[in-house]
């Protein structure tokens, strides 16, 4: 089971990486993470654009996958990029070699038939989509209302450009 394995392998890089002292200073980025893909995974419920397929156990879905990652993988990835980012040009190498490795990690997943695209989805747009999403981060770490009041209209233009019910409104 790779799921079982993932969450092993992050629970190591939590151990090794992360900076327990600082996590409440995390917490409010986390959240603002987690109540973002929660939303999406409510509003495109019967319209994924993209969705965790499991291929060893049955019961094993999107949903049980999706939470093991949002609230196991993805706090300590948040925990681990925000600790290490760096200042200056260097952030703008390292914003893009997260991109690069989660856009990469979903590469394999997708070509294993772990994970799969819908709905005008695909590789490109995760790639755009993870660009946004470690930039909105960093930025909601340094300044909530910022990040918030930006959110809104990512969120508005993705909802216009993928979601059925609101595709007679362009």
């Amino acid at each position: 089971m790779y799921l079982l394995l993932v969450v092993i392998v992050y629970i190591l890089f939590a151990y090794i990486f992360v900076d327990w002292k600082r996590w409440e200073e995390y917490y409010p980025t986390i959240q603002y993470y987690l109540i973002c893909n929660l939303t999406y995974n409510f509003l495109f419920y019967n319209h994924t654009l993209w969705a965790y397929k499991a291929v060893t156990v049955e019961w094993l879905n999107h949903t049980l996958i999706e939470l093991a990652f949002s609230f196991i993988i993805l706090p300590v990835v948040l925990m681990i990029y925000l600790r290490y980012y760096p200042n200056g040009k260097k952030s703008v190498i390292y914003i893009a070699a997260w991109v690069a490795y989660f856009t990469f990690l979903e590469y394999i997943f997708f070509k294993r038939g772990l994970f799969v695209y819908d709905n005008g989805w695909g590789v490109g747009w995760s790639l755009v989509f993870n660009v946004i999403l470690f930039v909105m981060v960093r930025l909601h770490y340094k300044n909530k209302l910022l990040a918030l009041i930006i959110s809104v209209p990512l969120i508005a233009v993705l909802l216009l450009i993928f979601h059925p019910s609101l595709q007679d409104l362009k």
